[in-house]
């Protein structure tokens, strides 16, 4: 039967504003709990109620023109089996509020979940590329290889300068360099022993290296195999070849008769068992030589060495020559108008 119409009531909606509802009262009292239990559609209206209820964490979703946003959508859902009605004036305006309304819910519950997540929201909505332990540490990231130091051959030591002092006096205490080097050859043998006074901060190991190898160089004393030489560290040698401080060279020295100090030079000790070898002349070499270090070691060790066999000093003769290893290399390569060329060893052509 035809509804109704409501009288108007003083300070309530006007009469025509009523009227344009034929159907659905916006101002009737919602359906209770007892409804929403027992009709379906009513149920429905509650699910979509409480489901904006749980997202707003509110006590209810908006009351729209004093119905919830549940009610409203539900205005233009079929029943069960009914297709779906067109909607009218009023639904159409009913469904645009409705979703104006759900989408100002949604926006203000999206914005609460951004605004009350923390510093890491951030990163948290970044693409994910894998999981940690899938990774591959890069290169930038994964430990550092440590760089790999190569040693330094023998010919780079040699061609190396250390510092040392002009002056220094050491304790005149020695280390003998420990290892055994085998006399090359057939020759006539002399075994040394290396020695090396401490606390000069050279390295004996190179020091007897460089003696081993020069010794028994073909251009040095062994020349054509007449001699060969091997190093010991016990036992009664042939001599001892010692590296020692400016000061303890010159004390050594001085056992001979011979000054070392005015040159601050090397010397063979022929009184004693020791042929001297100034350590600041190996490691700092001489002007005669500049910065070639290398072949003025090794005429240091053959010079005297040299004198341990039996050689005095000789001179170039001419201009342009080769200095004799025999010649004193240190103090000068110039003498009466002739000028000498450096040379280490006793036989340079081999």
């Amino acid at each position: 039967m035809p509804r109704q119409r409501r009288a108007a009531t003083p300070g309530g909606p006007r009469q025509e504003y009523l009227d344009a509802f034929t159907d659905d009262d916006v101002f009737a009292p919602r359906a209770t709990a007892s409804a929403l239990a027992t009709d379906p559609n009513a149920r429905g209206a509650g699910r979509a109620a409480g489901t904006l209820r749980t997202a707003t964490g509110g006590a209810a979703a908006t009351d729209i023109g004093g119905r919830t946003a549940g009610d409203v959508a539900d205005d233009n859902a079929p029943p069960s089996g009914e297709p779906t009605r067109e909607g009218g004036v009023k639904g159409r305006a009913f469904a645009g509020i409705a979703a104006a309304a759900v989408t100002t819910v949604l926006a203000v519950v999206v914005a609460g979940q951004f605004t009350g997540h923390d510093k890491d929201t951030a990163v948290r909505s970044q693409p994910l590329t894998g999981r940690a332990d899938d990774s591959v540490p890069s290169a930038a990231t994964g430990p550092s290889a440590s760089p790999q130091v190569v040693p330094l051959t023998y010919a780079q030591k040699m061609a190396q300068k250390y510092p040392l002092s002009a002056t220094l006096k050491g304790s005149g205490k020695f280390d003998t360099v420990p290892g055994v080097d085998k006399a090359p050859g057939k020759g006539k043998k002399y075994t040394y022993r290396v020695d090396v006074e401490q606390g000069l901060g050279l390295d004996g190991a190179l020091f007897a290296q460089a003696v081993q190898k020069t010794l028994n160089d073909d251009r040095s004393w062994a020349h054509d195999g007449a001699r060969t030489f091997g190093r010991i560290d016990s036992g009664k040698p042939d001599f001892v070849i010692t590296l020692a401080s400016p000061g303890t060279t010159a004390v050594w020295c001085a056992k001979s008769g011979l000054d070392t100090t005015e040159d601050n030079v090397s010397c063979d000790s022929a009184s004693t068992e020791r042929v001297m070898i100034n350590a600041y002349r190996w490691a700092q070499g001489s002007k005669t030589y500049g910065d070639a270090i290398h072949p003025y070691r090794q005429m240091l060790i053959n010079h005297e060495v040299g004198h341990r066999l039996g050689y005095s000093h000789v001179t170039c003769g001419k201009n342009g020559e080769l200095a004799p290893v025999m010649q004193q290399q240190t103090k000068f390569l110039d003498h009466d108008g002739i000028t000498c060329k450096p040379n280490p060893w006793a036989y340079p052509n081999g």
